[in-house]
């Protein structure tokens, strides 16, 4: 009898070390695909700001741009798998709980399954162009967000759904710079691991990365809350077009070139991350 219950436990502990070894592999890929998808943005922004791009600055031209890479086809499977990784480490949050203190409490269980929907879209749209880049990668994020917030209008109190999502939106991008200047993303890390140099290199590009990637989601939440109030749809503005906004201030290129580094340098800090992170 005591044997069984040694054996039982042996083959639980074995299967939750299993079960951590699995999403450990599936956050460190995922994160490591979306500082992919970042870098490839910054890069398209600073091409656009210094007059030398031709694609959009967003997802489907970072993926329009890795097609054409030697081995693209085999990067994209490779990025589009790395997605289902972050979705599937999302889902495990949202069922089990995250890491910390607070990781099981509702409020973190939510965020888990907003961001597990939302990583599980993108990786389909992912794999869809991997398997046929030929069609696209199912049009830019301007057309899409113009497409969404028309679409949503037309229901009753619709304009007030997408003047709060808006407002969500900007909430979340101040959230996200507040705490990047915070350097609140230390709580997550593995200390120990760190070196001095190390230390440095995940303090600058996540500071300046998070900021610059805060900085966008707010002014892209700011655009569909004017398309709100206007009621005009198509004030609502995709990724390329809030990146391009920015050469538009009296700062001219130079604010979309801060933008697009600030970019770059986050998709460094989730390759820190996919490195260092506790999961």
């Amino acid at each position: 009898m005591t044997a069984r219950v040694l054996t039982g436990t042996g083959r639980a502990k074995a299967r939750r070390a299993a079960d951590g070894t699995a999403a450990e592999g599936a956050a460190r890929a995922g994160l490591t695909a979306r500082g992919v998808i970042y870098l490839l943005v910054g890069v398209l922004a600073l091409q656009i700001a210094f007059g030398t791009g031709n694609r959009e600055a967003d997802r489907s031209g970072a993926l329009e741009e890795l097609a054409d890479k030697p081995f693209g086809s085999v990067l994209l499977w490779a990025l589009g798998i790395g997605l289902v990784g972050m979705a599937l480490w999302r889902l495990s949050e949202a069922v089990f709980g995250a890491v910390g203190p607070d990781g099981r409490k509702a409020k973190k269980r939510l965020a888990s399954t907003a961001r597990c929907v939302f990583y599980a879209f993108v990786a389909y749209s992912v794999l869809a162009f991997a398997a046929s880049p030929g069609n696209g990668s199912g049009g830019s994020s301007d057309q899409q967000s113009r497409d969404v917030t028309a679409r949503v209008m037309e229901a009753p109190a619709g304009r007030w759904l997408v003047g709060l999502v808006g407002v969500g939106i900007v909430v979340a991008g101040l959230v996200m710079g507040v705490q990047a200047a915070r350097r609140s993303y230390r709580k997550k890390l593995k200390t120990g691991e760190l070196a001095p140099w190390s230390r440095r290199l995940v303090d600058v590009t996540g500071i300046a990365g998070g900021v610059a990637r805060g900085l966008v989601f707010a002014v892209a939440g700011a655009f569909a809350v004017r398309a709100a109030v206007d009621y005009q749809p198509d004030r609502a503005k995709g990724l390329d077009d809030t990146l391009r906004s920015f050469a538009d201030t009296p700062l001219g290129p130079w604010l979309l070139v801060l933008v697009a580094a600030g970019l770059v340098l986050f998709g460094v800090f989730s390759f820190c991350l996919a490195r260092w992170r506790r999961v």
